[in-house]
């Protein structure tokens, strides 16, 4: 069986292997160069073989040539035993058709030192391929619990392992601002810290008493762009507002629309706390962002707009009289005037906004794309309104939801959510016509980090259920789990020799339990209810 994860297009065996050795050169067309440094260093690491440009016609080549018929992101492999030719019209699938290759070859490639006594085989196939979606991704939260900046390299790597091209990084919340904005230095002094954690979910979850803190330095996020750009991969950053800001206010209290004095915030949930709705307000973020997209080239700037109480506002009389003078008829249009606002500055500097879906409540401007999490009434709102859109229901591809119903589950949070689950993912919404559909990019799963301390709890949260959206999201249309379930146990091998601590099949080895503390399980009539009530707004 070749086991290829995620599935392509087309895959004909043929006779034979191909064999590196020190013979083996790599050569390439000028616009595949990347792809083919790509898999020089994963090979030379593993094998320990030189695989020199290509000198000698006679020489057994691996080979990147540039077929500008093949679609954007799509390839073709031939590997037959004389050599091996890599064909895409870009970067991107030369680097997807290096990632295939990999698959072919022993387990041992993943290693990250020389490994001896093995026949680095490859059996001769030809695969011709390309993804269903433009869009597949994963949302990683480094707001909540920071996450290193060698461990989000690292997340990069296992996410072109798997031909997932995009990293969204949630970079700010209530809890940690994770970037450094040097025109706004408090916002990481003071907010990227918090005195302690909450651990567990629920009525009886405790506080650790340890600090938590960290962030990245604009060279940490330009080590980590051009790391990712090497691989395939686009990182998307998001800032959220005008909720999920306590840590911003911590910093800079004339944020605020309270007048208390605040520390990021050491609890789970939504947060009263919002920014405020001053011009200046809008002013400092302007220059946030200007410092974000000279650190980003992703084309899409995320804005969060999500789960932002509208309390504060309400009662401000400061922030009645400006909606007042502002023409706006209530709160929502008032989170829309805010966000239209950003948007505005945003296109401006040639970028394209998205949020989550409640940046629909009140109205969206023309350009903007969603992110449509609570099921997918906003999906199809969106898409009927002509915005583009991005699938990420919670009920389906919330990957730090729990895996199953189990006692031994740690810190089991919201529905069961199984490898199956994942891989059964859709991307397009069944009530939407076929233009309408046009509008869905594609999907991502989202990784939240409120019960991920390290990225041992990252990786198995994470996997293999990742790996089942990567399919679901390369492959489309009909699959089938039966066909997968082999494919994926022969693909855990690679996740072993990358060192991943993976969730097993039968459950959570004893060091991956987190006994005594409290989780926040619920059914999935339960959630179903809860979407329906959060977005009937929208509907």
């Amino acid at each position: 069986m070749i086991a290829l994860v995620p599935r392509p297009t087309r895959l004909e065996s043929r006779s034979g292997v191909f064999e590196v050795t020190g013979d083996t050169r790599i050569a390439a067309d000028g616009e595949l160069r990347g792809p083919a440094a790509f898999l020089r260093s994963v090979l030379t690491t593993s094998t320990g073989l030189a695989l020199d440009a290509a000198t000698d016609d006679e020489a057994p080549t691996i080979r990147f040539a540039v077929d500008p018929s093949l679609a954007e992101e799509g390839y073709r492999l031939e590997v037959e035993p004389t050599g091996v030719v890599i064909s895409a019209a870009g970067d991107r699938g030369g680097y997807w058709g290096a990632q295939s290759f990999l698959q072919l070859l022993p387990d041992a490639v993943y290693r990250a030192a020389t490994v001896s006594g093995v026949a680095w085989t490859a059996p001769a196939v030809l695969v011709e391929d390309a993804p269903a979606f433009g869009w597949r991704g994963a949302m990683l939260d480094v707001a909540r619990h920071f996450v290193p900046t060698r461990e989000v390299l690292r997340f990069i790597d296992l996410l072109a392992m798997h031909r997932l091209n995009t990293l969204h990084l949630h970079l700010t919340d209530d809890q940690g601002w994770r970037i450094e904005i040097r025109r706004y230095p408090l916002l990481t002094e003071v907010g990227g810290w918090r005195p302690e954690s909450q651990v567990g979910a629920g009525p009886t979850a405790t506080m650790d008493g340890r600090p938590h803190g960290g962030f990245y330095t604009q060279d940490d996020i330009r080590e980590i762009v051009a790391y990712a750009t090497a691989r395939g991969v686009t990182v998307v950053p998001e800032i959220e507002l005008p909720g999920h800001a306590q840590a911003a206010i911590a910093a800079y209290p004339e944020l605020g629309v309270t007048t208390e004095r605040l520390q990021p915030w050491t609890e789970w949930g939504i947060n009263t706390n919002v920014f405020n709705v001053e011009e200046s307000t809008i002013e400092f973020f302007r220059n946030v962002f200007d410092e974000v997209v000279e650190l980003f080239p992703s084309p899409f700037i995320h804005v969060g707009g999500d789960e932002c109480p509208k309390d504060q506002w309400r009662a401000d009389p400061r922030t009645q009289e400006l909606m007042r003078e502002r023409g706006l008829a209530d709160e929502h249009a008032l989170q829309s005037w805010f966000i239209g606002r950003i948007d505005e500055h945003l296109t401006s500097r040639g970028r394209r906004l998205f949020g989550w879906d409640e940046i629909l409540e009140g109205g969206l401007a023309p350009g903007a794309t969603v992110l449509s999490w609570r099921g997918r009434a906003g999906a199809v709102a969106a898409a009927r309104a002509g915005h583009d859109v991005i699938m990420c229901p919670e009920d389906t591809v919330y990957l730090d939801y729990r895996q199953a119903d189990g006692p031994d589950e740690p810190i089991p949070v919201a529905t069961v959510t199984t490898v199956a689950d994942v891989y059964a993912f859709d991307p397009i919404p069944a009530e939407l016509t076929a233009e309408q559909a046009a509008h869905v990019l594609g999907g991502q799963g989202n990784l939240w980090s409120e019960h991920a301390d390290s990225p041992r709890t990252l990786d198995y949260l994470a996997f293999p259920r990742l790996c089942a959206l990567a399919e679901a999201l390369w492959t489309g249309g009909e699959r089938d789990f039966e066909e997968f379930e082999p494919r994926l146990t022969a693909h855990l091998g690679r996740l072993n020799a990358r060192g991943v601590e993976y969730r097993r099949a039968d459950g959570p080895r004893p060091w991956q339990r987190r006994p005594g503390i409290p989780g926040r399980p619920a059914d999935r009539e339960e959630t179903a209810a809860h979407v329906a009530s959060l977005t009937a707004d929208i509907a």
